[in-house]
Formats: C-alpha cells, sequence, structure tokens
C-alpha cells in the first residue's frame, strides 16, 4: 500500500512536533477532548493499578489523563522530536508514565517495550490511519497484552474521511490534521473489512465498537474499537 514510506511519514512529523504539542496544549483540542477522549475512555475504562501502554502518544496527553486515574503507563512515538516535548509537558507525571521513542511498524521495537507483566489493555488515539503498516502493531500488542487484555483504538472512519474515491484498495495520500501545520503527514487508508481482519488475524474478538462525529454531524468523523483477547490466544 505504502506510496509514502515511515521515514517519509517521520520526516512530517519531526516537523509538525512542536505545531501539534502547542495546540494540543496540556488538555488536547476540543476535537479530542468531545469526540476522541470520551468513549475512547468509556471502551478502555481504565482501572487504578493497571499497566496500559499508549501507541503513538503524541505530546502525552492520553497518557497523563490515565495516570491522572492511578494507571501505570508505557507510552511511545516514533517521533523523538514528540517525545521530548511529550517528556518535557508530562514531567510531574513521570514517576507513572514512561516514555520511548519506538516505531509501530517495527515489531521488535514495540516488544522491546515489554515488562515485568503483561499489559492490561492498549490504547491508541487517532493514530492507525498515520501507520504504514498496521500488522506488525497488532502482532505485537496481542502478544504484549494480558489474556484478557483488551486493545481500543480510535481512528479515521475510511468510509467518509478520505480524499480519495478509493475505498476498498487500501492506498496513502497527505492531507493535514490541524489547520496551519507546517507540512501536511502521511494518511494510509484502510477499508472496515481490514482494519477488522487485523483485529480477528490477531485473536481479538471486537466486542465494543462507536462511530462518532464532530459537533453533531449525521456523518461520522471517527470509529473507536474494543478489541478484546480471546480465551483461546
Amino acid at each position: 500500500m505504502s506510496l509514502y514510506s515511515v521515514s517519509e511519514s517521520l520526516k512530517a512529523w519531526e516537523a509538525n512536533a512542536k505545531f501539534w504539542d502547542d495546540n494540543m496544549g496540556e488538555h488536547s483540542n476540543q476535537f479530542h477532548r468531545e469526540v476522541v477522549r470520551p468513549k475512547v475512555t468509556e471502551l478502555l475504562c481504565p482501572q487504578a493499578g493497571e499497566l496500559i501502554l499508549d501507541i503513538a502518544c503524541g505530546n502525552g496527553n492520553y497518557s497523563a489523563y490515565l495516570a491522572g486515574r492511578g494507571v501505570r503507563v508505557v507510552a511511545f512515538d516514533y517521533s523523538p522530536s514528540m517525545i521530548a516535548l511529550a517528556k518535557k509537558r508530562q514531567k510531574k507525571h513521570l514517576a507513572q508514565i514512561s516514555f520511548y521513542v519506538a516505531d509501530a511498524t517495527n515489531a521488535g521495537q514495540v516488544m522491546a517495550l515489554k515488562q515485568e507483566r503483561p499489559y492490561d489493555k492498549a490504547v491508541s488515539n487517532m493514530a492507525v490511519m498515520d501507520i504504514a503498516d498496521a500488522a506488525p502493531l497488532f502482532q505485537s500488542v496481542s502478544r504484549l497484552l494480558d489474556k484478557q487484555g483488551i486493545f481500543v483504538f480510535a481512528t479515521q472512519h475510511p468510509c467518509f474521511v478520505t480524499l480519495t474515491k478509493q475505498y476498498l484498495t487500501p492506498h496513502s495520500y497527505k492531507d493535514i490534521a490541524i489547520e496551519g501545520q507546517p507540512v501536511k503527514q502521511c494518511y494510509y487508508h484502510r477499508s472496515l473489512q481490514e482494519i477488522f481482519q487485523l483485529c480477528f488475524d490477531n485473536g481479538f474478538i471486537i466486542d465494543g465498537f462507536y462511530e462518532e462525529s464532530y459537533r453533531g454531524k449525521e456523518i461520522p468523523d471517527i470509529i473507536i474499537v474494543r478489541a478484546k483477547k480471546s480465551a483461546s490466544k
């Protein structure tokens, strides 16, 4: 699928990192606060004492939100600039959050985040569409999670959010996430079938699903999926 390489995608996020952090601040923007976070949190149901993996964590705002609920968080992003900004912005939470630079397309780097016990849960807020090859991530998350672990992820709604007329065929294109960002970033389109198949191929059962829109629109902007490991895996 990848018209744009991981290195090209990373270059864009390195260029946009400070702009992103400045615009998200400590509480994230309205879209994340009102559209993404509520349903992600409902499906994730974070509990004090849990160990949660935060995938493509950006400036660490959701990691800090989890830390405020008594969660121990391991958070990673492939952008060194973004992780440096996250450590700076979330410095008061560093006793509960461990930040790492790791590439979600590299199974070895994700597996290197293994802790002394399995993760209870994993979460990804609006990043699956930014990942050139998501298969290594889903494989690794399945291996890192506890037997009854869950993976909650929010991503663009593939039926309604794309700049092309293709749907079934995986493809990539460039666009912006926030108006005014320095450079366009790479987006990787996958159909619902392909996204769900990533779950099924890695021993997950989908037992929670939402379609959410910004400011009450009828057409949804994102999907939020809860994938639970099957007992046989």
